[in-house]
C-alpha cells in the first residue's frame, strides 16, 4: 500500500513537471503570439476575447486591414494635435516691430511639426536661378586667369548658342581650349631649318607637300591628317639632317603616323609603298617611322592650322549666311590654307592661328563678302583686320600663280573640282592682289 502511495505521488509530481515544461515558452514565443494577436488572431472588443479568425488572409482582406490601420493612425495624430494646442496672445507672437494692429481676440498657434514647417518663410520668387557647379567653377577660373576677354557689344554673335545641348561641342570649355592653343602654338612653331639641310631646299619641300596632298586626296583622308603630316615633316627636318633620297620616305612615314593618330582606318604600309612606285621597301618606311617618333619624342598633339580653321570658319559663318554660301566659303578657306602651308617662308614667318585667320579673310575678300572682317571674327581669332591683311595679300599672290605653278598644280586641280565648289576658278580679290603686287 505504501508503495502504491509513493508511486501515485511520483506520477503526480511528473505530471506537474510536464505542465511546467509546457508552460515555459521558447525564446520569442510570447512576442510572436502578441504579433499574431495584433493582426486579428486574438481580437478583443470591450474587454471580451473573440474567437480566432479562421478566414484565410486574402489580398482584399490585407488591404482592408491596412486601411483600418491608417485610419486609426490618422485619428490618433489628429487627437494629439488637438491636445497640444495652446492659446497665447497674438501680441507675444508678433516678431516684426512694424506689425499691423492686432485685434483683442486671441490666436491659436499649433505646436506641431506641421505647424513648424508652415511657419518657415518661403523662398522669394525674385531670387536669381543658380547655375551649375561646373559653370560656376569655370567662371571663377576665367576671372582668376584673366580669360574673360568677351567684350559686351551689340554686333558680336554667340557662335556656340546652337551647340549648348551638344556635349561633343564642350561649349563651357571651348574658349579655354582655344586660349590654350594660342598660348602654346609658338612652342611647336617651326623655326628656320632649310639652311641647316645640306641636300634639301624649299622647292623640294614644296614638291613633297604637293605630292602628299595628292596622296591624301586619293586615300580620302581627313583634313586634320594632312596638316599634321606637314607639321611632323617640318619639325623632323628642323631637328635632324636628312639626305635627299630619304625625303620622300620621310613624307610617307609622316603621313602614316598622322593617319594612325587621326584616322579610324589608317592606310597600310604596302599601299604607301605602291603609290610611291616602290621607291622604298616597307621596312624602310617602318624604320623611318620609328626614327621620326623618337626624334619628336612622340609629341603629336600640337595646334596645327586646321585646329584654328574649324573655329574661325564657324565664326565667319554667322547669319545671314546660308548653308550653300557657308560651304562655298569653307572650301575657299581650305584652298587658301593649303596654298599657304605649301610655301616654306610662309610657314616660318606666320603662326598657325595667323594662317587660319588670313585664309578666312582672303576667302571672304574673294567671295565679295561684306564686311570683310567682323567683330565676331576679331573676338575669336584675336587679330584685327590690319594684322591679317599682310598675310592675306601673300595668299592672293599664291592664288594668282597657282594656274601656272608646277609646285601647286595638285592643289589647283583639287579645288577646281565641282565637288569642292570649283573655288580655285574664282578670280583673286583685285584690291588685295594689287596691293600685294605693288609692295
Amino acid at each position: 500500500m505504501a508503495s502504491r502511495h509513493v508511486l501515485q505521488e511520483q506520477q503526480n509530481r511528473g505530471e506537474a513537471v510536464m505542465k511546467q515544461k509546457v508552460a515555459v515558452p521558447v525564446a520569442g514565443q510570447n512576442k510572436s503570439r502578441r504579433a499574431l494577436g495584433d493582426i486579428g488572431n486574438m481580437v478583443t472588443l470591450r474587454g471580451k476575447q473573440l474567437p480566432a479568425v479562421t478566414r484565410p488572409v486574402t489580398r482584399s482582406f490585407c488591404a482592408q486591414l491596412l486601411a483600418n490601420a491608417q485610419k486609426d493612425a490618422a485619428e490618433k495624430k489628429k487627437q494629439n494635435v488637438d491636445n497640444n494646442r495652446m492659446v497665447v496672445p497674438k501680441k507675444k507672437a508678433a516678431v516684426k516691430p512694424k506689425a499691423q494692429p492686432v485685434p483683442d481676440d486671441a490666436t491659436i498657434i499649433e505646436i506641431s511639426p506641421d505647424a513648424v514647417e508652415k511657419q518657415k518663410p518661403k523662398a522669394s520668387s525674385n531670387k536669381k536661378p543658380q547655375g551649375s557647379l561646373t559653370s560656376t567653377l569655370t567662371a571663377r577660373s576665367k576671372a582668376a586667369c584673366g580669360l574673360n576677354y568677351k567684350p559686351k557689344a551689340k554686333n558680336i554673335v554667340d557662335i556656340d548658342a546652337e551647340d549648348v545641348n551638344n556635349e561633343l561641342a564642350v561649349v563651357e570649355y571651348v574658349e579655354d581650349i582655344y586660349k590654350f592653343y594660342k598660348s602654346v602654338e609658338d612652342e611647336t612653331k617651326v623655326h628656320d631649318y632649310i639652311h641647316s639641310q645640306p641636300e634639301i631646299n624649299d622647292k623640294m619641300r614644296a614638291i613633297l607637300v604637293d605630292w602628299l596632298i595628292e596622296v591624301h586626296n586619293k586615300f580620302e583622308l581627313q583634313n586634320e591628317t594632312l596638316y599634321l603630316t606637314i607639321n611632323i615633316i617640318d619639325r623632323f627636318l628642323a631637328a635632324e639632317t636628312v639626305a635627299r633620297r630619304e625625303l620622300q620616305c620621310v613624307g610617307m612615314s609622316a603621313m602614316l603616323i598622322a593617319s594612325k593618330y587621326e584616322e579610324i582606318w589608317a592606310p597600310e604600309v604596302n599601299d604607301l609603298v605602291q603609290i610611291s612606285d616602290r621607291a622604298y621597301e616597307p621596312i624602310h618606311v617602318l624604320v623611318m617611322e620609328k626614327r621620326i617618333l623618337g626624334r619628336l619624342e612622340w609629341n603629336l598633339t600640337v595646334p596645327t592650322p586646321y585646329v584654328f580653321l574649324v573655329r574661325f570658319i564657324k565664326a565667319a559663318a554667322v547669319p545671314p549666311e546660308t548653308a550653300v554660301s557657308v560651304l562655298q566659303m569653307e572650301n575657299m578657306v581650305y584652298f587658301y590654307a593649303e596654298l599657304g602651308v605649301m610655301n616654306y617662308e610662309f610657314i616660318i614667318r606666320f603662326s598657325p592661328s595667323m594662317v587660319a585667320a588670313a585664309a578666312v579673310y582672303a576667302a571672304r575678300a574673294t567671295l565679295n563678302k561684306s564686311p570683310l572682317w567682323q567683330d565676331t571674327l576679331e573676338l575669336h581669332t584675336g587679330f584685327t583686320e590690319s594684322q591679317v591683311v599682310d598675310c592675306a595679300k601673300r595668299m592672293m599672290v599664291f592664288h594668282s600663280v597657282a594656274v601656272t605653278d608646277d609646285k601647286r598644280k595638285v592643289i589647283y586641280r583639287k579645288y577646281s573640282n565641282v565637288s569642292r565648289g570649283a573655288v580655285a576658278l574664282y578670280q583673286p580679290a583685285k584690291d588685295l592682289l594689287a596691293a600685294a603686287l605693288s609692295t
